[in-house]
């Protein structure tokens, strides 16, 4: 029986882009497969009473001087991205349809979203730059906006939401395997070892 990582995941996230760069390395080593969740977390934050770091300015600074070691550590890029934080809402829905429709082109959907806010630093709160970015990447700005108007897609996310906060995610990332769930980044190191265990 494969092992498998549920990774409830919002694009707006950084700490989620780092995970989102080192997951699917070490679920290769360990045999494992990696299941994409896409979850609002702004509704996360609201039903669990939660909220960003960055929305204290002291450990926002330091999350993000954490964050650059992490970085660094995995040698991966990182910007901060002047624009966070993103509202996500509409990325999260379009991530969602996509994974719904055309599951053979989530990654490249992904990859480019995250690269995007997190690497290059762009403004995806903006329909234009959104844009900008599938065109560069092969996709058609329509059929993705037409996805984030799908009632069955909106339904989709909605319930992702829901089913993490029943499940005690309260931000992201969040990693579940099986029902141990693991908070942050900064515990790949735990996620790695309970897969090695089996």
């Amino acid at each position: 029986m494969t092992k498998t990582v549920e990774f409830y995941f919002d694009l707006g996230s950084p700490a989620t882009y780092l995970a989102y760069t080192q997951l699917p390395k070490i679920c290769a080593e360990t045999n494992s497969e990696l299941i994409y969740i896409p979850m609002l977390l702004g509704g996360v934050f609201k039903a669990t009473g939660n909220a960003s770091p960055a929305m204290i300015p002291a450990k926002g600074r330091y999350m993000f001087e954490d964050l650059d070691r992490y970085a660094k550590r995995y040698g991966v890029p990182l910007t901060f991205n002047p624009h966070f934080p993103i509202n996500t809402l509409m990325l999260m829905r379009a991530v969602t349809g996509i994974q719904l429709r055309q599951p053979e082109r989530f990654q490249a959907f992904i990859d480019c979203l995250f690269t995007a806010l997190w690497v290059e630093g762009r403004s995806l709160d903006e329909p234009a730059t959104v844009a900008a970015v599938l065109s560069e990447h092969g996709f058609d700005p329509l059929e993705v906006l037409a996805l984030t108007n799908d009632e069955s897609v909106k339904a989709i996310l909605k319930d992702n939401t829901e089913t993490a906060v029943k499940r005690g995610v309260f931000g992201a990332p969040s990693m579940f395997i099986g029902n141990q769930l693991f908070f942050g980044q900064d515990r790949l190191d735990f996620v790695e070892e309970a897969l090695r265990q089996g």
